[in-house]
């Protein structure tokens, strides 16, 4: 049975940035189920339906005005230099008219500045939000409510999303399919627009280094080599082999290049293979625990529990539809 597929609008506020616009329709217009029929439906959106500038030298003529948001299941807002949120932290009436006629328990979503025009509306009062790091400070500056947070690519607060500068966009918009429709699906899409699946680390790491590490000093090697040896012991000491360096200088440097320690990533990548296993695979949960490196059934649920709140049985229900 085919199901209504998600509606999708991306608000455009002029100028937008080009780039930050065409990450929706791109991720999401390459999610399709088993048969092939589109997941989500997008259309791009201005306030009227008059070509919108771009900051990077082209318009953007939008499918629909502003109606469209009143339709949408979820309604992104990319990037932006519009100067009322971006410099007053205001929006004009007819910006503002466009977002109350989004309905009660639609999903919102920005993209690095769109983050602006979300706190603009008072939506982002009292959470957690991410924005670009060189515009993190305004948007703290300008709503002293929202809690920025510059380190991380995303954040994810139930119904209101925001990421991080630019590329960020596409980690957030693959962490929602993932989420809808499971990490086969985002996998999928990654695949097809040959981008990582997931990125590892925050944008953090990307603001104050000058010099990047040269690769005969870099992790990245051995983290490849990990992820094909999930099913083994891989402790600090063998990875640090693996990567001929001493333990310690390892773990430095595998955590600025992540953000995350070795343990940490180790087990979020046996837990993301955990999850294409449960469902892609019909094996019992202990065999699936064994394959992905988490031991056993009982540590398999306890670490499926806390990252997605579904046991291995209820989440192979969900995402194989049995």
């Amino acid at each position: 049975m085919h199901h209504r597929a998600h509606q999708v609008a991306v608000l455009l506020l002029p100028p937008v940035v080009g780039f930050d616009a065409t990450i929706p329709p791109m991720i999401f217009g390459a999610a399709v189920d088993g048969d092939g029929n589109p997941l989500y439906d997008v259309v791009t959106c201005g306030l009227t339906a008059e070509r919108v500038p771009s900051t990077n030298g082209f318009d953007i003529v939008p499918a629909a005005g502003a109606e469209a948001l009143a339709r949408a299941d979820t309604v992104i807002v990319p990037g932006t230099h519009y100067p009322p949120a971006r410099e007053h932290g205001t929006l004009e009436p007819d910006a503002r008219a466009g977002l109350e006629s989004i309905r009660p328990g639609t999903r919102l979503v920005s993209i690095c500045t769109g983050a602006f025009v979300l706190a603009a509306a008072g939506l982002l009062d009292g959470r957690p939000a991410a924005t670009h790091w060189k515009f993190a400070d305004a948007l703290r500056r300008l709503h002293p409510d929202v809690r920025v947070d510059e380190r991380v690519l995303f954040v994810d607060d139930g119904d209101v999303l925001s990421s991080a500068g630019l590329a960020a966009g596409i980690d957030l918009c693959l962490h929602i399919i993932r989420a809808d429709h499971g990490a086969q699906v985002a996998n999928a899409v990654a695949r097809y627009c040959v981008v990582p699946p997931w990125r590892e680390g925050g944008q953090a790491q990307f603001i104050d280094r000058q010099v990047p590490t040269a690769d005969d000093a870099s992790t990245a090697r051995t983290r490849e080599w990990a992820l094909h040896h999930l099913d083994e012991e891989l402790t600090i000491e063998r990875l640090a082999r693996h990567a001929h360096m001493s333990a310690r200088t390892f773990s430095r440097r595998f955590t600025e290049e992540t953000g995350q320690a070795p343990g940490t990533w180790i087990r979020n990548r046996r837990i993301d293979r955990a999850r294409e296993l449960l469902e892609s695979h019909d094996l019992p949960v202990d065999e699936v625990a064994r394959r992905s490196g988490l031991g056993s059934g009982g540590n398999l649920r306890h670490h499926l529990r806390r990252g997605v709140g579904m046991s291995p049985s209820s989440y192979r229900k969900v995402f194989q539809g049995v």
